[in-house]
């Protein structure tokens, strides 16, 4: 029961001092913010938190799963953790997995790379995309990653002159429309 005595207002919650109730998008808020500035561990302690109050939260448990295996490097439950996430949603509509499919991809895409696992973490960014082909994180995990854009048709190799002749008929095309877009 809860009280309603005005000598004992109920505390406040603030992203260092969950006590209070807090709610999912609480935790999520408080940590993005945190990762933002690059404090990590910060992050990290506060999904923990998180993860403890909402274990079903697929947001806090692949937010948490990519820092646990970033901070604490516990790669193997850090990968299960987003990998559970992924599992556990389920997309009510088509706006909703354009959401958070690509967070949940590119959390677990940084979960690989701290573990080393290059390959499988540009699979998640490119399943990621497959969602959202403008999300911006993704796209410059991929760029900083060096992963070069499919090629013009794909089932034939990058070096094929169809291929080639195709890309720099395209790439020169965008090129020159930003040139005359400039002057």
């Amino acid at each position: 029961m809860k009280s309603t005595d005005p000598q004992h207002p109920k505390k406040a919650a603030s992203p260092q001092d969950p006590a209070g109730e807090k709610k999912p998008a609480d935790f999520i808020r408080a940590a993005r913010t945190l990762l933002r500035d690059g404090d990590h561990k910060q992050a990290y302690s506060i999904l923990l938190r998180g993860v403890v109050n909402f274990p079903d939260n697929v947001l806090i448990l692949s937010y948490f799963g990519c820092l646990q295996s970033i901070v604490d490097r516990k790669y193997r439950s850090g990968i299960d953790a987003c990998r559970k996430a992924l599992g556990l949603f389920k997309a009510p509509d088509a706006y909703s997995a354009g959401i958070i499919y690509p967070i949940l991809y590119l959390n677990l895409g940084r979960a690989y790379l701290a573990a080393g696992r290059k390959e499988e973490a540009i699979d998640a960014y490119q399943k990621g995309l497959r969602y959202d082909r403008s999300h911006f994180e993704l796209k410059k995990e991929q760029r900083l990653l060096g992963i070069r854009k499919q090629p013009v048709v794909p089932f034939l190799s990058r070096s094929n002159p169809i291929n080639k002749y195709i890309g720099i008929i395209l790439h020169g095309t965008r090129k020159n429309a930003s040139h005359r877009s400039v002057s």
